[in-house]
């Protein structure tokens, strides 16, 4: 997924890119101008690809954390820790793929659009519940993972 997020990250940096060109040659007579819309399409694109990169942050414990107090505490604290911090993180993810699910309902339901290329708003719920969900599913693997952790039959993932 995360693969797929740079993917779109690359598309929508050559539309821009192509839509400034557009507009410096529509100016000097050359072109037919910039890309309609595309402030719609980039702010779906770059919410999309945040989400795409989440699931790939989650299974490497690429999150922000504290780590102050890590070295003073023994092994079998931090294991526990790990998972506390994983089940926080599952619960979030879970809470976040939730309201983007009712946010797309409603969206799809009353019909509304980008203000110019009227692109239905529900599309950039959608793609951005992609990513939750693959959130949802890594972040329950780590879970899993911790738990395997804390029981001693998997390493401590830093």
């Amino acid at each position: 997924m995360a693969l797929a997020g740079g993917l779109l990250l690359l598309v929508i940096i050559v539309l821009t890119c192509v839509s400034i060109i557009g507009r410096a040659l529509f100016s000097s007579g050359i072109c037919c101008g910039p890309i309609r819309g595309i402030y719609d399409y980039t702010e779906i694109a770059v919410g999309a690809a945040i989400f795409a990169f989440l699931p790939w942050c989650q299974y490497q414990a690429g999150h922000a954390a504290v780590d102050l107090f890590k070295p003073a505490f023994p092994d079998g604290v931090n294991r526990l820790l790990n998972l506390v911090i994983d089940i926080a993180m599952l619960v979030l993810a879970s809470l976040i793929a939730h309201r983007l699910w009712l946010g797309m309902l409603d969206k799809e339901r009353f019909g509304e659009t980008t203000l110019i290329a009227q692109v239905p708003v529900w599309i950039g719920y959608a793609a951005c519940l992609v990513g939750a969900v693959g959130f949802v599913l890594v972040a329950a693997f780590c879970v899993l993972r911790a738990l395997r952790g804390l029981i001693g039959l998997e390493p401590v993932v830093e």
